[in-house]
């Protein structure tokens, strides 16, 4: 096990140091592109003004015969935009893939200066960050990289979810992790081929009642268990937990809920693999105004977090003011890259 006092040693000479914490960045959605599709990479200069977050897929969802165009499209459209305050990030391919080391040495060398994060598919452990975490290093060495890349595990495996938290701080390039819900299902063998949401059979039932014919029914959340283990995982390590894709474009509203669960049991943000996604991110992840002004009156009426007041005939503390704490700082966060949303904030 490494000491704490090697932990955030550059792991290569020559390689730029590690980051003591995250760089604070506006992550609402990562939206997918796949980058072999000519058409797509066009259209990234104007989507990049609009999404925190352009991720060029090269795993899941691009066919064996178009990986390495997919590849070169993303080095291309890196090289090709100014994406401003609009992270940069490339889903690579997993580890036991014939894609995924030239991935890494085509990438890197080509735009790490561009590049913020790389995404991990099918993390089992902490062994997996270790070969990436020592490879980068010497890749940014060598390439004169001046900041480091930072990591995003998927939690897809199950024995990825039993080994959480060794992940999350298996490495100061730790950036976050997402859940991956199909491949997770596959791996706990799931009943289900749904892509995240609820499920019709997974229900709990009201008590019997003389008075009712039907007995009213609820569907529940297959993924509530796992988002919230990640989610402990990620805080006590300090990064940042994230859902993943919802699968069913085609429902807007079970999407918006699903991603509604996410943000309110910590989640910063969800991947959005259509456009119509990209609203419903944007929207769910960033407070709502009428939140943000009471835990701004929380603020104001307590600026140095300690003793008690009673507000709107509700009493708040220390612990409240940490509550508000965190809408406030989010709404701050939102109000820098959206003017419209400073002005409904008052910010």
């Amino acid at each position: 096990m490494k000491s704490p006092r090697s932990f955030f040693e550059p792991l290569a000479v020559g390689a730029p140091e590690p980051y003591r914490t995250l760089p604070v960045r506006l992550e609402r959605m990562i939206h997918f592109v796949p980058p072999h599709n000519e058409k797509v990479r066009a259209k990234i200069p104007d989507l990049a003004g609009t999404v925190d977050v352009i991720l060029g897929n090269l795993e899941d969802a691009i066919p064996a015969d178009q990986k390495e165009a997919a590849r070169r499209g993303f080095i291309e459209m890196a090289k090709a935009t100014d994406f401003g305050d609009t992270g940069l990030w490339t889903r690579i391919n997993s580890l036991d893939s014939p894609w995924v080391l030239d991935d890494v040495l085509e990438i890197v060398p080509a735009v790490g200066d561009k590049l913020d994060v790389i995404m991990v598919p099918k993390v089992n452990g902490p062994w997996d960050i270790h070969y990436f975490d020592r490879l980068l290093a010497q890749l940014e060495a060598r390439h004169g990289i001046g900041k480091p890349i930072l990591l995003h595990a998927i939690l897809e495996t199950a024995q990825g979810v039993e080994n959480i938290s060794a992940i999350a701080q298996a490495s100061p390039r730790m950036h976050g992790m997402s859940l991956g819900p199909a491949d997770l299902a596959a791996s706990r063998g799931m009943k289900t081929t749904r892509v995240g949401g609820g499920h019709p059979l997974y229900r709990v039932f009201a008590d019997p009642s003389d008075t009712q014919e039907a007995r009213p029914s609820y569907q529940q959340d297959l993924w509530h268990y796992t988002i919230a283990r990640m989610v402990d995982a990620c805080v006590a390590a300090g990064i940042k937990a994230f859902y993943g894709p919802f699968g069913d474009f085609q429902d807007p509203v079970a999407c918006e809920a699903q991603f509604q669960n996410a943000f309110l049991m910590g989640c910063d943000g969800a991947w959005s693999l259509h456009p119509s996604q990209i609203d419903i991110a944007k929207r769910v992840f960033s407070p709502d105004p009428d939140e943000v002004a009471f835990a701004k009156k929380i603020i104001d009426a307590m600026p140095d977090g300690s003793g008690a007041v009673m507000i709107d005939g509700k009493m708040q503390d220390d612990a409240t003011w940490k509550q508000a704490k965190v809408i406030v700082d989010l709404a701050k966060a939102v109000a820098s890259k959206d003017p419209d949303q400073a002005a409904v904030y008052g910010l």
